[in-house]
């Protein structure tokens, strides 16, 4: 179901951001930053192939990021984060932006909500949130394995869609 949601979302597209975010000390709140290397890697290894893409790790301050968001203009910018959403550790869900501000997003400085509002006053990109339900998010904990397997997965429905697109 994420696949087809997100290939929904992405028609159309111009230019891509991944805005991965998340603390990789934190247990799975490592997720984005894992995305953020391994998602980057497969483009570096075939660029002819994810054309018109940036994976960015935004670490725990995404908020730094919108000067480079301003001077790229993506059409769609994609924020990957773990995400308390009441679901099975490892599973994944699409957020639409309308609904990220009634989703635990708490161990980052600036609300996503508040950064999604800024973001929209200088730019029309279309604006959406994977999220990964994390199992743990305290402070020095080694990711979970059913994290792990959540990014597996991730990582496979990334690959299979973006492959296929055109720009």
């Amino acid at each position: 179901m994420l696949e087809q949601e997100l290939k929904k979302f992405i028609q159309n597209h111009e230019n891509i951001i991944f805005l991965c975010i998340g603390n990789e000390m934190r247990g799975d709140d490592a997720a984005g930053p894992i995305i953020a290397e391994k998602f980057g890697q497969e483009i570096q290894k075939h660029p002819d192939k994810y054309l018109m893409m940036s994976v960015v790790n935004a670490g725990t301050v995404p908020e730094n990021y919108t000067g480079m968001i301003r001077s790229k203009q993506p059409s769609h910018i994609i924020f990957v984060d773990a995400v308390e959403m009441g679901l099975d550790p490892g599973s994944l869900r699409l957020v639409h932006q309308d609904e990220i501000a009634s989703y635990s997003i708490s161990t980052h400085a600036m609300p996503l909500s508040f950064m999604i509002k800024y973001l929209k006053s200088f730019s029309d990109a279309e604006i959406i949130l994977i999220g990964i339900q994390p199992k743990s998010l305290e402070m020095f904990e080694e990711i979970s394995e059913e994290l792990k397997e959540g990014i597996e997965s991730l990582m496979i429905e990334l690959i299979r869609i973006f492959q296929c697109q055109d720009p």
